[in-house]
């Protein structure tokens, strides 16, 4: 791994699965539109494909594998002792299948982000595009918030909307979906970084110094160009 650069974001990422949205990030943060450094991917699944594309990119790709601990607070201690040793400003969940403790909640409160396929509070929870489609609905999309204690709950900063066609599969709305995710997320993170977003006190989002009312939109905003 490359030595700190004071001059950019140090995050720690947690994944669970293919690492989709960790190549989005390791792309924009290549490319100098995402001020962050990786300073390690870490997974509770030692077979997940995302921790190849870390090990490529020369990041530290750690394994902190949930069944080998006999409960959530144990496997919560375990992960919380490997992130903080690469002593992150921000921890980002992309894809991480594990719901958190509140301990461990507590202590990364206000620089802990996820991404979920829903346009929360909508649809939180699996299986969100098939669940889309049953329900009828004629728009999906994707959330970046802050992590809380409850399922896919905590203040949402920014969403994508896509539109929902009438012969949609779930796998194709699936496949829409993520490529918003992909400028979502860096945009999110970019945020943090800049200092422009952070919770205040009572747990609400404030943007650029206004409490923000309701969630960004990024078809309002001016994306990365990564």
């Amino acid at each position: 791994m490359t030595a700190p650069d004071p001059a950019l974001l140090p995050i720690v990422i947690l994944i669970s699965g293919r690492g989709s949205n960790l190549q989005a990030i390791l792309d924009c943060a290549r490319s100098g539109a995402l001020s962050v450094q990786v300073r390690a991917v870490i997974s509770n699944r030692p077979g997940a494909a995302g921790l190849a594309i870390a090990r490529a990119a020369g990041i530290p790709a750690v394994v902190i594998d949930h069944s080998t601990y006999p409960d959530r607070a144990a496997f919560d201690a375990a992960l919380q002792a490997a992130i903080d040793r690469f002593h992150p400003g921000l921890l980002v969940l992309a894809g991480f299948m594990r719901l958190l403790g509140a301990g461990f909640v507590a202590h990364y409160q206000g620089r802990m982000l996820n991404i979920h396929p829903s346009l929360l509070p909508d649809l939180p929870g699996l299986d969100t595009h098939r669940r889309a489609i049953a329900a009828g609905y004629h728009e999906h999309g994707a959330s970046v918030h802050f992590v809380s204690t409850e399922m896919d709950g905590g203040p949402v900063l920014v969403q994508a909307r896509v539109a929902i066609d009438r012969e949609d599969t779930p796998e194709q709305l699936a496949a829409r979906v993520l490529e918003q995710e992909h400028r979502l997320y860096p945009l999110a993170i970019q945020w943090f970084a800049e200092r422009r977003v952070r919770l205040d006190g009572s747990g609400c989002i404030v943007f650029d110094g206004v409490p923000l009312i309701r969630p960004r939109n990024l078809a309002t905003e001016q994306t990365l160009p990564c």
